[in-house]
């Protein structure tokens, strides 16, 4: 029973980290909000590929031609879309006083990823000194580009990504997205330098910065192309830091569970770069995190277990609800997900299975294209 005590105890020490983390993330974890203008506003190409995106393309579109910005031009790719995604794009692109370019997608070669093959035709295209990739499903405030610029310049930096505010629609959303800012939150100590997350959905480089990383032909098989370019910035030494964007961008990723479990499956294993040990390591430690502390109150409640195991057991829930309810609080999350962490990690841990066996077995597709373009 000892054994068990001070098992416990290590629980509770390792929950204290991860909330000291969450704690000091409250200050460390930078927004992305209004920032002084620098005295020069540099020209910007905003960059947006989109396949299959006629219930998101004319929200973020709209709000990115709204943007309160001097010199700055929307650049889409219409990347064989096969819904009405070309229609909507045509009406708003007349209608855009010359402020929209849309751009048909090439034919997709051997040996690359669709939408990194599509960012690149972009950045090919853009005509600005910097140039912002984001994503389709995305909606922007219309300070978003002056404050990212504001920020980029003022920091000397060669590129910045932000973290969107997520938005949800439905009880599998609700339930299972949420675990991907808190991971974030909770896991990252923004008080360290060198921290290199990044998120695709809004990724804003100098252009020379771009170029001497090798851009997306340098990551062009790399399923997370953000991570990989953000990690190329950083060693390259060329400045990258990330934002929390949720006061400035919005998205909502994948709609219903069926989607969000494909679209989560594509993501999971790649974060860990394929590393195997590593990948089961973590997952079996989260659902022993979050599930043993409660499982042992409940014995300890029925009799089964001695009550002195109590203390740090629920010690550990109490902290894992603090480290869920700030990041919960911080990015206007549903609270009524928060005593459902358990249930949020166990269902997450399932698509992670499934990325794994997607992955290992060269499988999935998303939106009609593979997922895999070489072996690993």
């Amino acid at each position: 029973m000892s054994f068990l005590v001070s098992h416990e105890w290590s629980l509770a020490l390792f929950s204290a980290v991860l909330a000291a983390f969450a704690v000091t993330n409250v200050i460390f974890f930078r927004r992305l909000r209004r920032a002084r203008a620098p005295a020069r506003l540099p020209s910007v190409s905003i960059l947006v590929p989109a396949r299959d995106e006629e219930r998101n393309i004319a929200s973020c579109v709209g709000s990115l031609l709204q943007q309160g910005y001097p010199k700055f031009e929307v650049v889409v790719l219409n990347d064989g879309s096969q819904d009405r995604t070309g229609e909507v794009l045509q009406k708003t692109e007349a209608r855009s006083g010359g402020r929209l370019r849309v751009i048909p997608g090439p034919l997709l070669p051997p040996g690359w990823l669709g939408k990194h093959w599509a960012c690149h035709q972009l950045a090919q295209a853009a005509r600005g000194e910097l140039l912002l990739f984001t994503d389709a499903d995305t909606v922007h405030h219309p300070q978003a580009l002056r404050d990212a610029v504001a920020t980029l310049e003022g920091g000397g930096l060669g590129g910045l990504s932000a973290l969107p505010r997520q938005r949800v629609g439905t009880v599998g959303e609700a339930l299972v997205i949420p675990l991907l800012p808190w991971v974030i939150h909770s896991y990252v100590p923004f008080i360290l330098p060198k921290r290199t997350p990044a998120i695709g959905q809004f990724m804003l480089f100098r252009r020379d910065v771009y170029e001497a990383v090798g851009g997306h032909g340098a990551v062009r098989e790399e399923v997370l192309d953000d991570i990989a370019l953000a990690r190329n910035v950083q060693q390259a030494g060329l400045g990258w830091e990330f934002f929390d964007g949720s006061g400035r961008v919005a998205t909502r990723m994948y709609r219903g569970w069926r989607e969000t479990c494909r679209g989560l499956a594509k993501n999971l294993f790649p974060v860990f770069r394929y590393n195997v040990p590593l990948f089961l390591f973590v997952w079996t430690w989260l659902l022993w995190l979050a599930w043993q502390p409660p499982v042992v109150v409940a014995l300890a409640a029925s009799g089964r277990l001695r009550g002195e195991i109590v203390p740090p057991a629920a010690l550990a829930i109490g902290l894992s609800l603090l480290t869920w309810a700030l990041s919960a609080l911080r990015f206007r999350l549903p609270l009524v997900q928060v005593p459902l962490y358990p249930v949020t990690v166990l269902l997450v841990s399932g698509i992670a299975v499934r990325s794994f066996l997607w992955h290992l077995r060269g499988q999935g597709t998303w939106k009609g294209r593979g997922i895999h373009v070489g072996k690993r």
